[in-house]
């Protein structure tokens, strides 16, 4: 019996650890009441922000740690003052359009490169198809997709959870990490001497909340 107690003990240490460690208010914000229909961790986001680029890095470590049963989302941003809402709405919807082509990464990584290695310029969608089709994917199905009505819904909906979070006061900037729509991590008190393991530990924490 000494020994199933101490074996409980010490499965339960990790959690109690991480429940002292972590505050409300400090390390993370209550932003709902509601949590979201699935378990997901999804990070707010823009293209044009050279944070968000740096940051790529450790979102690729601590979508290699998620639980099979939690989700990673990307929500894309329009309200960057370096290009227009319509440039930075298409934008989302390559966003799209790569995660459903199964290129996310490559992708997503290119759009990345271009604006932030390359500073080029995207003035319209045939720059964003341009770089897709330099990267393998064939133009026509780019075409069809940025077209169809399941990207089109999704770059909508990132939208429609951009304004609720920024009507709200709850995001003025990216990027921005919120677990099950009810947690906004705060990144300036994530641990800087390893800010991917503190990151992956506070949301694993946040994830036993709900």
């Amino acid at each position: 019996m000494k020994k199933i107690v101490s074996l409980l003990v010490m499965v339960a240490l990790p959690f109690f650890a991480s429940a002292a460690k972590y505050t409300e208010g400090k390390h993370y914000t209550k932003i709902s009441e509601v949590t979201s229909s699935k378990k997901e961790v999804r990070e707010y986001f823009s293209f044009y922000c050279p944070a968000c680029f740096n940051f790529e890095s450790i979102i690729a470590g601590v979508k290699k740690q998620l639980p099979e049963e939690v989700d990673f989302e990307y929500n894309h941003v329009d309200f960057l003052r370096a290009a227009s809402p319509d440039i930075q709405f298409m934008l989302s919807k390559a966003a799209v359009v790569a995660d459903q082509l199964g290129m996310q990464k490559k992708l997503m990584g290119a759009i990345f490169k271009y604006l932030q290695v390359q500073r080029a310029p995207i003035t319209s969608e045939k720059d964003i198809r341009n770089i897709f089709v330099l990267n393998g994917v064939d133009g026509e199905k780019f075409d069809k997709l940025m077209k169809s009505f399941s990207v089109n819904s999704k770059a909508k909906q990132m939208k429609k959870n951009q304004t609720d979070l920024t009507n709200r006061g709850v995001l003025s900037g990216v990027p921005t990490l919120v677990v099950n729509g009810k947690y906004r991590i705060n990144n300036r008190e994530l641990d800087r001497n390893d800010v991917e393991k503190d990151l992956n530990n506070l949301i694993e924490y946040l994830l036993t909340l709900d």
